[in-house]
């Protein structure tokens, strides 16, 4: 399948196809990430099949480009891919998305320059791998990238919960993700191992019950997932709509 590099004038012609009559995303309704993983996926996050391995993956990049898509910036950027990589993902896991850059900003063939920290996580991630092929490697990279936004990991990568994020690690990373036997915050984890792999320690208190910072690295990780926040939003501004 041959795939072709756009400008940002122009819509993705080979390889993905173009949308459908009528589907027109403005700046708005790009940040509307449940529209984006249904055009994806064929199905509502709600109604996600994960029980083997590929449903899960799919499952899980379809949540990351979802909840990229919702912010500013190109897509490829937020969700920490190269166009070439994120066009060539699209190819070869939702072959028949009716995707179109019209409404999808896959546009910008440039890389975005490269970030030590993103690349730090990422390369911490592909050494640990436990999985051949090329979606393992993309999600180092996605799951970097998303790593160095402001909210909980699973989050972030657009999540229905943190344990579709634990799942991910040990199916993907498991020789890493084994590790945190005592269930750190992903995201300082990550950190943690980082340092310790460069010979630092992380921390100046020998016993984690006895620090300070201790509900940073083990709190709890529960609330509402981004894709169900939005949904709320869409249904209240409705609702809101129906009563004037």
């Amino acid at each position: 399948m041959a795939i072709a590099i756009v400008d940002v004038s122009q819509s993705v012609e080979a390889g993905l196809q173009s949308a459908p009559s009528g589907v027109a995303f403005d700046d708005d309704r790009r940040h509307h990430g449940r529209e984006i993983y249904r055009l994806l996926a064929g199905v509502d996050p709600d109604d996600a099949l994960i029980v083997d391995d590929a449903g899960f993956d799919r499952h899980v990049i379809a949540c990351i480009l979802a909840v990229s898509a919702m912010e500013h910036g190109t897509l490829a950027e937020r969700a920490g891919l190269s166009t070439v990589e994120l066009i060539t993902l699209l190819a070869q896991l939702f072959p028949a998305a009716p995707i179109d850059s019209s409404w999808l900003p896959i546009n910008g063939a440039a890389a975005a320059p490269e970030d030590d920290e993103i690349a730090m996580v990422r390369d911490l991630l592909a050494a640990q791998r436990s999985t051949d092929g090329d979606v393992g490697r993309w999600l180092a990279a996605m799951v970097a990238r998303r790593a160095m936004e402001p909210n909980h990991l699973w989050e972030d990568l657009g999540l229905r919960e943190r344990s579709e994020l634990s799942r991910l690690l040990m199916r993907h990373f498991a020789p890493l993700a084994s590790r945190n036997v005592r269930n750190m915050r992903w995201k300082r984890f990550f950190y943690r191992m980082l340092c310790e792999d460069d010979g630092f320690v992380m921390c100046t208190t020998p016993v984690c019950t006895q620090c300070n910072d201790f509900q940073l690295c083990f709190g709890e990780e529960s609330g509402e997932s981004r894709m169900a926040e939005r949904r709320r939003e869409v249904a209240l501004q409705e609702a809101a709509t129906a009563a004037m």
